[in-house]
């Protein structure tokens, strides 16, 4: 032990003795492993790049002190051979990084013994996420994760409208890595993984396609391609062969396709013809094109045999991580680089002889912090990883890839970028791209779903309902055949003729339906035993947990079934219910007004009708009211009155002779129960259809469960409404608005539908979570029921809708109220009060001159008051002292007009303190000029 350990010590002497004499002679080496699959396309074209990276470096920088020196090794495409020369180079070539390994699952080991070397492992091609844990520090990846692009990849399904997606991957830790992202970014719109397709690595041409085969079988059409060049030439050699790379197909790739498509093979460009793939964008550049052009003739020089490639991201990832290298390793110090192990013999590759190196920690953070503009673009491992910015977006045509846009974390999709490499904000919901050429060379965009026109049909789940009429199943006993006929059959197979594309199906009876929930029915779409169940299955929203729904193709509610009773009241004050008591007491008092207008109109001009005491000439006025087109009206604005007045009267006697005689005659039925709270109350007993969730709902209504009874058949819910609650029966039936409509198609005499007195959707077809085919079927089923097609299946069915008088609310024929003839009385007084003001003014027109003499001769005595006192005196006994004169002749016999009595009414005034004087005398009497009065001075 203690040779071994003096053995030791002199060899770590000696290496650090070595070390500064050639740090002092400017010929420090840094030694850097290089793993690589040097038989695959991404090996080759990394190694070309590698070894120009470190000409043109050393080119530029031929000043630096410290040199790289790479040892490349090849693992053969094997985590065990990969292993094994990155132990190879730690231990025998005291390598202080390694480039490399190529694959994720390379990376997985090789990682973990650069972290216990202390030795910065960067890969340029390792891509799977599991690499990124914060447990292997020393591992830096210079290129982006797999997470990267998936959001991408989600943005290109949401926007095209795809619901469902299935992932082709290599089953390697590569292949598997980006799934369980992808799955959450395409959960966050809706959309989702039914299948995962996971092809081996060692799968022969033959079990690819057979899986092929097995995808054909399935409805969704949107594959994401995500596996090595090789295994993915291959994949699309079969597709095309099985018709796969045609119409009603879509399929994208990933990056570490599209990364190398220009360098594949031109037929199997020709297989891909149509997909969609992105790929890292690299902004491009004069040095880019100038590298491009010498990377291809350096390619041909070193693989004169390969057929001819071109430059790929991953190349440049390359050459971009040995500039990254060289820098950071002129920095380190290669005094301290001192590997703390034990000595072992030469060629050993025991894991137990590895050391820590003792750069390695300062190399590390130098690489971390080298930032710097390479051909791929912005070089910056701070992260550990490549920061993700710009994502191109292509479509593989003819021999080669079109760009057709870009995707950002900021903007999303989008066409164009500016010459800065700075973002467009033209956003859209759609994909804002250029056109696309899809499989097929078809222009438009497929749908992302078919149904398979081979193999099993579509099976459609059908059970007999409790009313035939919405469906009844059968089943053929030679052929053993189910048959389904009814109202949802009918509008089933109606969809399935509206819809753009066939659906080869078959119906299949629910084993024991009698037996079995409606829930139970629906949750058999969700065990996969059926691809749809259709019926009068009710849209509820704990079936919305295990089904998707169609819109409904029925109305929707829950109802009551009641009975009606005659409600007319017909007893001895039933003629006065025409009209409201406000419309009454408006008559009578506009039959006043009127009869006393006429009166005012006609006694002026000494009507013959008008004699006798006042309450006669009153009470004739009135009836001229009712009967004006029987009597004698002279007056011409009398007249214009009683027109008016008899149309208004015309109207309001016809409005209650019709109102009247409906009251009467009709037969006014009203149901007996309206409020289902009130049945509650009184304790009533109600009904509704065994094996319904209406049960259910009637005790959250707060029934008492021994207050509700089910029922099989609409002939049990007559019986049973016929007996009532207190005879055995019940006082109405709860159920859901479309078999109410069956029940009143055949019993509609006697009962009604009051209601709904509750929401539901209605009756849907029930389909696979996520399964394309709703909105489809959503579709044509509001076609149809915005159309003539439902109506004709519901004569069909349920038989005329407007048959049934009882159907729907029932209202019993209202009172008139003042307000509906309130323009009519309103006429009317206009009339009335217009005749009446006219006549006025006619009066005080003809007698001008006497009014104004009487004007004259009072200013004419006020005149001289302020003269003689004894003057002024006179003048106000006069003020205080009036006498009038009224003489009312009044015929005593209307035939003998010549007799008359004249009565004189004398009224005396005396002014205080003076003595009671004979009064002038004012008669009045009937003058030839017909005025009604006469002042005399």
């Amino acid at each position: 032990m203690e040779i071994a350990a003096r053995t030791t010590f002199l060899f770590l002497f000696v290496n650090l003795i070595l070390a500064r004499r050639a740090i002092v002679s400017g010929a420090a080496t840094l030694s850097v492993g290089v793993i690589l699959d040097l038989q695959s396309l991404v090996g080759k074209m990394a190694r070309t790049s590698i070894l120009m990276a470190m000409e043109d470096f050393y080119v530029v920088h031929r000043n630096y002190t410290t040199k790289i020196v790479l040892h490349i090794r090849d693992s053969n495409a094997d985590s065990v051979q990969a292993a094994s020369e990155a132990v190879d180079l730690l231990e025998n070539y005291n390598v202080r990084a390694i480039i490399g390994p190529q694959k994720s699952s390379e990376a997985t080991f090789v990682s973990d013994l650069g972290n216990k070397s202390q030795v910065p492992v960067i890969s340029f091609t390792a891509t799977s996420p599991t690499l990124s844990s914060g447990f292997v520090p020393y591992f830096l990846r210079a290129t982006l994760s797999d997470v990267a692009q998936v959001n991408c990849i989600a943005a290109l399904i949401k926007g095209y409208g795809w619901r469902e997606v299935v992932p082709i991957y290599e089953d390697t830790d590569y292949g598997r890595g980006i799934i369980p992202y992808l799955v959450d970014a395409l959960q966050e719109f809706g959309a989702s993984i039914p299948y995962r397709s996971a092809i081996p690595v060692s799968a022969s041409r033959d079990q690819i396609e057979q899986e092929l085969y097995k995808l054909m079988t399935m409805q969704t059409r949107v594959y994401i391609v995500h596996m090595s060049s090789s295994i993915a030439s291959t994949l699309f050699t079969k597709a095309k062969e099985l018709g796969m790379m045609s119409e009603m197909y879509a399929w994208i790739v990933t990056d570490g396709i599209t990364n190398i498509i220009n360098s594949l093979n031109s037929s199997i460009l020709d297989a891909m013809n149509g997909a969609l793939g992105v790929k890292f964008y690299v902004p491009k550049s004069k040095e880019l094109d100038d590298f491009a052009e010498r990377w291809n003739k350096r390619f041909k020089q070193d693989y004169p045999n390969d057929s001819l490639s071109q430059l790929g991201t991953f190349g440049l990832w390359g050459y971009d991580t040995i500039w990254a290298l060289a820098q950071a390793a002129e920095k380190v110090s290669m005094v301290d680089d001192i590997s703390h192990k034990q000595w072992h013999r030469r060629n050993s590759t025991c894991f137990g002889t590895m050391g820590a190196s003792a750069i390695g920690p300062k190399l590390l953070d130098e690489i971390l912090h080298i930032k710097f503009r390479g051909l791929s673009g912005d070089f910056d491992l701070e992260n550990r990883q490549l920061q993700p910015s710009i994502f191109q977006i292509i479509n593989v045509v003819g021999q080669g890839s079109e760009e057709i846009g870009f995707w950002t974390a900021k903007h999303g999709i989008i066409r164009q970028l500016d010459q800065n490499g700075s973002e467009t904000t033209n956003v859209n919901s759609m994909p804002d791209l250029s056109p696309v050429i899809w499989p097929g060379e078809l222009h438009v965009v497929p749908k992302g779903w078919q149904i398979p026109t081979y193999g099993k049909k579509f099976r459609v789940g059908v059970r007999t309902s409790g009313y035939p009429e919405f469906m009844r199943v059968e089943r053929d006993p030679i052929t053993n055949a189910t048959t389904a006929t009814g109202y949802a059959i009918d509008v089933f197979e109606e969809v399935l003729k509206r819809l753009p594309y066939a659906v080869p199906y078959e119906y299949v009876a629910l084993d024991n339906a009698d037996s079995r929930s409606y829930n139970d029915f629906v949750y058999q779409v969700h065990l996969g035993v059926y691809d749809a169940a259709i019926g009068d299955i009710t849209i509820r929203y704990n079936r919305t947990s295990y089904a998707d729904f169609t819109l409904p193709y029925t109305e929707s509610g829950v109802a009551m079934i009641v009975p009606v009773k005659d409600d007319t009241s017909k007893n001895a004050w039933v003629f006065l219910k025409p009209l409201t008591t406000d419309l009454w007491f408006g008559s009578i008092a506009f039959f006043i007004y009127t009869g006393v207008v006429i009166w005012l109109l006609e006694r002026r001009i000494n009507n013959a009708e008008l004699t006798g005491s006042f309450f006669r000439q009153l009470g004739i006025a009135i009836y001229f009211s009712f009967f004006a087109d029987r009597e004698r009206v002279d007056s011409i604005l009398s007249r214009l009155v009683v027109i008016v007045w008899v149309f208004v009267l015309l109207v309001i006697t016809s409005s209650y002779t019709a109102n009247l005689s409906s009251i009467l005659t009709v037969q006014q039925l009203q149901p007996t129960e309206t409020d289902v709270h009130e049945l509650i109350k009184k304790g009533e007993y109600v009904g509704y259809h065994n094996g319904s969730y209406v049960g259910d709902l009637l005790e959250e209504l707060g029934f008492d469960r021994r207050k509700i009874r089910a029922y099989e058949t609409s002939d049990d819910f007559a019986d049973a409404l016929s007996r009532g609650s207190k005879m055995g029966g019940i006082a109405a039936v709860i159920h859901e608005v479309p078999y109410i409509k069956i029940f009143l198609s055949k019993h509609c005499k006697g009962y009604t539908m009051v209601g709904p007195i509750y929401k539901s959707e209605g009756f849907g077809f029930a389909f696979p979570k996520r399964s394309p085919m709703v909105n489809d079927f959503s579709r044509k089923i509001l076609s149809i029921t915005e159309g003539d097609a439902i109506i004709q299946i519901e004569k069909k069915w349920i038989g005329d809708q407007h048959a049934c008088q009882n159907d729907g609310s029932i209202a019993s024929p209202s009172s008139l109220n003042f307000k509906s003839f309130s323009g009519l009385f309103l006429v009317t007084g206009v009339a009335s009060t217009l005749a009446l003001l006219i006549a006025l003014v006619m009066f005080l027109y003809k007698n001008k001159h006497r009014i104004r003499n009487s004007i004259s001769r009072v200013q004419t005595q006020g005149g001289y008051g302020s003269e003689h006192a004894d003057r002024q005196n006179q003048e106000r006994e006069l003020d205080y002292i009036q006498a009038q004169s009224m003489q009312v002749i009044v015929p005593n016999d209307p035939e003998d007009s010549t007799w008359q009595q004249e009565i004189e009414i004398s009224t005396e005034f005396t002014s205080p303190g003076s003595e009671v004087q004979p009064s002038p005398v004012f008669a009045s009497r009937e003058t030839p000029d017909n005025s009604l009065f006469r002042i005399h001075p």
